[in-house]
């Protein structure tokens, strides 16, 4: 530190009175010259000062108050939807599409080994997802009832 920027006596009377008086560290930095606002902030934190209030800041953390937002209820959950289930045994035999010529609207369940020669995809209309009504039925297992989450919500 240059010989303008060292802490004699007078500037260390200088900076706490400064810092009582409520100057920002930045202030007292400019008011005494030769030192930076980190300087004058350690050798407040050395010389035990840094105990004088502070202004709020923008930010900071508020005592606590009431919640922002009204606390909802919990929802009901929606009544489980039957899934689709057919006694129709999905199609046997090859397959109507190959992987070039199945459109948005076909089942695509494989038919037979990828690897073979003779692959196919079921290529009958789809009702449910990418599948035909056979297919989807082996395709999407049964909703499950989830009553022990609800027993443990309290709802049930």
């Amino acid at each position: 530190m240059s010989s303008s920027g060292s802490w004699t006596r007078e500037r260390v009377i200088a900076l706490t009175r400064l810092w009582c008086d409520g100057l920002s560290a930045a202030q007292i930095a400019a008011a005494l010259g030769g030192v930076t606002r980190n300087a004058v902030l350690g050798k407040v934190h050395r010389l035990g000062l840094s105990g004088r209030e502070r202004p709020a800041r923008p930010g900071a953390r508020r005592a606590p108050g009431p919640p922002r937002r009204p606390v909802r209820a919990p929802r009901r959950p929606a009544p489980a939807r039957p899934l689709l289930r057919s006694a129709a045994p999905p199609p046997e035999g090859p397959g109507l599409a190959t992987v070039l010529t199945v459109g948005a609207h076909t089942c695509r369940w494989p038919v037979g080994d990828p690897l073979a020669p003779g692959f196919t995809l079921c290529g009958r209309p789809a009702v449910r997802g990418a599948y035909c009504e056979g297919h989807a039925a082996r395709a999407y297992l049964p909703a499950r009832p989830h009553d022990h989450l609800l027993k443990m919500a309290g709802l049930a």
